[in-house]
């Protein structure tokens, strides 16, 4: 078996895969203490070869572990799942903890080109998170949250601070705040659409991440960009970093 693990900002996943199977996964919050969180994720399994991916992906070496590990970026960790889990797919969407990436690829999986926000939380989960708060709703509870409305307003900032402020602004004023909850959820598709568009967006487009699990955002991505068979979802699009780093981790281990 070849293991892969996302060590993200937010969460970290781990994955366990044979022939291209999965046969093992499991989520963990990363905390303040990410390698402690990778050692529960990979006590009880030796996988004959690790491959790790996300902002934590080099501390995986630090531990003394019985067996190789290497690091690929989340450009090509998420590339390669997409393309495993949807190979006709053209594009990638993964909006994450903190940044967003916008992936093209070519008919191999390979990447042609990216463009990735990872300087601000604009548009990303934390973005969502942090707004969500602002309802006194959990960021589970968002996206359905959102999709109460029918009236947005237009929020023009995408600064998660300033964002805040017009969507406190707009209460204040009567605004519903369903209403409001959904405008900062198409403000995210808006931003992103413009990132895919600026790469080279071609349909299928895989759509992973955390983020990847807002019912909200699925609905508008797929009322902007064409419909359900136009855009792919894995049913845990979360593992997907994770997914393609174990694939990765079987190419390295039969080099």
């Amino acid at each position: 078996m070849f293991g892969g693990i996302d060590i993200g900002s937010r969460s970290t996943e781990f994955v366990l895969q044979e022939g291209g199977v999965v046969v093992h996964r499991a989520q963990l919050p990363t905390t303040f203490s990410p390698l402690e969180q990778c050692k529960r994720l990979l006590e009880g399994h030796s996988p004959e070869y690790l491959v790790a991916t996300g902002y934590g992906r080099e501390l995986i070496k630090t531990l003394d572990l019985p067996y190789s590990v290497g690091a690929i970026t989340e450009i090509k960790a998420h590339a390669l799942g997409a393309h495993a889990l949807f190979p006709e797919a053209q594009t990638v969407l993964d909006i994450g903890g903190q940044d967003t990436k916008a992936i093209l690829l070519n008919s191999k999986g390979g990447v042609v080109r990216f463009e990735m926000n990872d300087r601000c939380a604009a548009g990303t989960g934390k973005f969502l998170e942090h707004t969500a708060n602002v309802f006194q709703v959990d960021i589970e509870n968002f996206g359905p949250y959102a999709l109460l409305g029918n009236q947005p307003p237009l929020i023009n900032s995408m600064c998660t601070v300033f964002a805040e402020t017009e969507a406190t602004s707009l209460m204040a004023q009567g605004g519903r705040p369903e209403d409001i909850a959904l405008a900062l959820h198409k403000s995210v598709v808006r931003r992103t659409g413009s990132m895919l568009k600026r790469v080279g967006l071609a349909f299928p487009l895989v759509f992973s991440g955390g983020v990847a699990n807002n019912a909200c955002i699925r609905k508008l991505l797929h009322e902007e960009f064409g419909g359900a068979e136009s855009i792919c979802i894995a049913e845990e699009p979360d593992m997907c970093g994770a997914f393609g780093a174990s694939l990765w981790a079987e190419v390295c281990f039969n080099a």
